[in-house]
């Protein structure tokens, strides 16, 4: 293989061959300033809604919904993106083709289509993704199985995040330059590590509160049977 062939693309590792490849012809500020705005205006416009909606929710609570839509938009709509289009972004110029291509940098496996991030991600798009919005749903109706949405979501996205990391390291970090500030210590690792840390704290949660009401309805059970 040619090695100028090889690598006219910016993924690690270097000898990467994606023939269809295309430069960005968006800066990764623009891309990160569109991914960070809309995520804020989801957290912003769930945090509105939640304070207008109903006063039993805390500041805790409100976040945790919060969290929950801001999942469900980049699930949905950006993970939903490339399990939709992998095959393609290489080499396609679409905004949202762009921002993989763009994340690729951290980790040039969307790039290569690789099996278990299409497998993953598709899961996470279309199970995770509306599960995320009907989450925030339940919360802000007070349905009692919203805090089962609650641990089965969390479940899956910290079991989806602890299988990304694990097979990336069992192929020795080597598709990202290994220490880069941005790509590396902020693409692969921090903006995905948010996916094992949160669901892990809202997994506790559910668990507190399932626990809190399995004991209420076993406490009445044995109130009735003493009566009887």
């Amino acid at each position: 293989m040619d090695s100028s062939e090889a690598s006219h693309h910016p993924y690690w590792p270097r000898d990467l061959s994606i023939p269809t490849y295309v430069a960005n012809d968006r800066s990764m500020s623009e891309i990160l300033v569109f991914l960070f705005s809309v995520s804020g205006l989801f957290m912003l416009v769930t945090w509105l809604i939640t304070g207008q909606a109903t006063s039993r929710l805390g500041a805790w609570r409100r976040l945790a919904v919060c969290w929950f839509a801001v999942c469900g938009f980049i699930h949905c709509v950006i993970e939903g993106w490339f399990s939709l289009y992998y095959d393609i972004i290489p080499g396609d110029q679409r905004f949202l083709s762009q921002l993989w291509k763009e994340y690729c940098k951290g980790d040039s496996r969307y790039a290569i289509a690789d099996n278990f991030t299409v497998c993953m991600e598709t899961v996470t798009a279309w199970l995770w993704g509306p599960f995320s919005f009907w989450a925030v749903y339940a919360f802000l109706t007070n349905k009692p199985y919203r805090f089962l949405l609650q641990l089965i979501i969390s479940v899956g996205q910290a079991y989806g995040a602890v299988l990304y990391f694990f097979t990336e390291h069992r192929d020795g970090y080597a598709h990202s330059e290994l220490g880069h500030p941005i790509y590396f210590w902020f693409y692969f690792v921090f903006m995905n590590t948010l996916w094992i840390v949160i669901p892990l704290a809202l997994i506790l949660d559910a668990w507190k509160h399932l626990s809190a009401a399995q004991r209420q309805t076993d406490s009445t059970k044995s109130q009735k049977h003493k009566k009887n």
